[in-house]
């Protein structure tokens, strides 16, 4: 009988107990919150937000450039809210593909920002470590298409020394399989889609639109929503279509607690 095309080996007690080592340094070192300010989202996260000292994990929902823009607009977005004044986000990447106006407009403007390539995803990690544990930067954000979880392992314990958020964008490698399918040791892991923009009531291409899904949090359960795309301060925001239900539900007082 063949084995499952994608199954893994079962770790071994001391593999496990090492786990659980990580896990236990990494609860006891968590970072400052940052919440998102949708309260729907904020509320199903464990914490209310992202812990600013661990690993967390972008894909895209499919392969294709459209569900790539987003992820990567959405990764932008939060880099840009982490990014407190006089404190800068590195991006590492080994190619580089990125459309600097389009990060600006997610908030992570030129000023905000620099840029590091690596020859390949384990040069990359490597850079990434040295960064999380200097200490002295807003974020790292790095797109790569291999990181097993040994990799991010050491990812969150550098995270958690430097008090320094850890973004890492999974590319694809192959079609049709999510990269979130590989083991990993990140906080929260996300897979962000693109939908059609909101509708105008004049000709013209409204706000963005996103699946937003949590695949998997440490702490607490996963879900997905539909929000509006970054704004130009990296913001996320309900539909309209939601603020309205919720106010006819329960009146101007539910609108208010769950709108961006």
């Amino acid at each position: 009988m063949t084995a499952p095309p994608f199954s893994q080996p079962r770790p071994s007690a001391e593999e496990l107990q090492a786990l659980r080592e990580t896990v236990a340094r990494v609860d006891a070192a968590r970072g400052p919150v940052l919440p998102f300010g949708v309260g729907p989202l904020d509320h199903l996260l464990a914490g209310g937000g992202l812990d600013g000292a661990a690993l967390h994990e972008v894909a895209a929902a499919s392969a294709n450039w459209s569900d790539d823009a987003a992820a990567t607009l959405f990764a932008a977005g939060i880099a840009a809210r982490f990014a407190s004044p006089g404190l800068s986000v590195l991006w590492a990447l080994t190619r580089f593909d990125l459309y600097a106006p389009g990060l600006e407009q997610a908030g992570l403007g030129s000023d905000r920002i620099f840029y590091a390539q690596g020859a390949n995803d384990r040069e990359l990690l490597a850079m990434c470590e040295d960064a999380l544990r200097d200490g002295a930067l807003a974020c790292v954000v790095a797109e790569l298409k291999a990181a097993d979880q040994t990799a991010t392992r050491r990812l969150q314990l550098a995270a958690s020394e430097g008090k320094t958020p850890m973004l890492l964008y999974r590319r694809y490698r192959r079609y049709g399989q999510c990269p979130l399918t590989d083991l990993s040791l990140a906080c929260t892991r996300w897979r962000i889609g693109s939908l059609a923009s909101t509708p105008l009531s004049m000709p013209g291409v409204g706000r963005g639109r996103w699946s937003v899904e949590l695949v998997r949090q440490r702490g607490g359960p996963p879900f997905s929503l539909e929000l509006e795309a970054c704004d130009d301060q990296g913001r996320l925001a309900l539909p309209a279509t939601t603020r309205d239900r919720a106010v006819a539900a329960g009146g101007a007082d539910l609108a208010l607690g769950h709108a961006a």
